[in-house]
């Protein structure tokens, strides 16, 4: 028996590029509409949202229906919230304001098995088939199959940067410019020159070390990011898309 290898990464080992929505929202429902458009990854979020570990599992489960992934950004806690997700077979986590190279070497610890880490087995839930798959092969295959994204959303890692992307164990960097403005001193400036500097410098530094550069945009810099190398974008959100809609509805009544 094997563990359902993850889209985003087949996607992006192919040399493609993956696409991702987020969600505020946690009804399975709206995974499952995400899934039947066709996108590569539903994210959900732990981080500023009160989902409950149900309704991740229940989204996991929407996910797969349709082969897309689900991916969780996890609060910041113990090694306890970082592993739950992929315990319940989401493809990936993305861990936000990481602001040293020590973190991210603890977060490989504690999200990877041997050789690369030391997380905590336990095998007996969605993922390793409730016990169905070979202790030493749930362990390969969830290395293989399974993804650890670093968030960038502050200036202060800036300085380790390089140290961070060569890090074993994690396969993506993820740029966050809306905190990273913030961080600035400049919120919402997107124009900002240490702002774009920053994101070009992300892509360039994921590349040489082997990593996946990750980051928000749209339809308006879509094609502008995958020039700049990046390979994960989320290009959109459910709450935008409702609001956007319901306003049009209304404004049409007029």
């Amino acid at each position: 028996m094997e563990m359902r290898k993850s889209r985003v990464l087949e996607t992006l080992r192919a040399g493609k590029v993956a696409k991702s929505i987020k969600l505020n929202l946690h009804d399975p429902k709206i995974v499952e509409i995400a899934g039947m458009c066709g996108f590569d990854a539903i994210w959900m979020d732990m981080e500023h949202v009160p989902t409950d570990w149900q309704s991740i599992e229940n989204g996991i489960r929407a996910a797969k229906v349709y082969d897309a992934d689900l991916v969780v950004r996890v609060e910041r806690g113990t090694y306890s919230d970082y592993v739950r997700p992929f315990e319940s077979d989401a493809s990936g986590i993305i861990v936000p304001h990481i602001m040293n190279a020590q973190e991210v070497r603890q977060i490989v610890r504690t999200t990877r098995f041997h050789p690369l880490g030391m997380r905590p087995v336990d095998g007996g839930n969605t993922d390793g088939a409730f016990c169905m798959i070979d202790f030493n092969e749930y362990l390969r295959q969830a290395n293989a199959n399974r993804f650890v994204c670093v968030q960038i959303e502050d200036v202060e890692p800036l300085d380790q940067l390089e140290e961070i992307a060569s890090v074993d164990g994690i396969d993506m960097i993820f740029f966050g410019p809306g905190d990273f403005s913030q961080s600035l001193g400049c919120p919402g400036q997107w124009d900002h020159p240490k702002l774009i500097s920053t994101r070009k410098l992300i892509a360039e530094v994921c590349h040489k070390h082997g990593k996946y550069a990750a980051t928000v945009g749209g339809p308006g810099n879509y094609k502008q990011l995958v020039d700049m190398g990046y390979t994960y974008i989320n290009i959109g959100a459910d709450v935008v898309g409702l609001s956007s809609y319901f306003s049009r509805l209304l404004s049409e009544c007029l």
